[in-house]
């Protein structure tokens, strides 16, 4: 049984250009199956965030993060405000192509970057690239892959039927990794 620690490196989010961060990731789920976990808030909360349901281009939709739904451990001091409500966004989805492309900004203060999720059927499965761009300099790189690795390693498990464990081990420690390799 695979877990969140194993094939790390597989599934290591990679800086693709000086502001672009991207993760390749297979999936043993159809297109549909992935992409329903991607717009759908009920579904997407259970691995990343609730919030509004995604229904096409144009839309502004909230995100609402509360990692108690799937985090099996205590939250770290830092990231206590999300268990008092969670932490909530508005994103601009820019482009809505069911079930294989899929994106936003995502605000972080005054600056925004953007996610583009693209859905890849393979043989037995099906390949997620996300591409997360315009970030502002290595720390918020760092911040974003050791989060998007993190919550993948939840949907992973949710999609294969395993429980996931260790969500704060692993992103904690992801975190480490990336701000080295990234040299924030």
């Amino acid at each position: 049984m695979m877990n969140a620690f194993d094939n790390v490196v597989d599934r290591a989010v990679k800086r693709v250009a000086p502001d672009t961060a991207r993760v390749e990731r297979h999936f043993d789920a159809t297109a549909e199956r992935l992409w329903d976990y991607l717009v759908e808030a009920d579904k997407r909360r259970l691995w990343f965030s609730g919030g509004d349901t995604i229904s096409g281009a144009g839309d502004r939709t909230k995100l609402v993060f509360d990692h108690s739904v799937f985090a099996d451990e205590p939250t770290p001091e830092r990231f206590s405000q999300m268990d008092e409500g969670g932490i909530s966004f508005e994103v601009e989805v820019t482009t809505f192509e069911p079930p294989h492309r899929l994106a936003f900004t995502w605000p972080e203060g005054e600056h925004i970057s953007e996610v583009t999720i693209d859905l890849v059927p393979q043989d037995r499965g099906v390949r997620l690239v996300l591409t997360h761009s315009r970030l502002r300099d290595a720390a918020q790189m760092a911040n974003v892959a050791s989060g998007w690795h993190a919550h993948l390693d939840v949907l992973d498990d949710l999609l294969a039927g395993r429980s996931s464990r260790g969500f704060w081990t692993n992103a904690l420690r992801l975190e480490q990794d990336y701000s080295r390799a990234f040299g924030a």
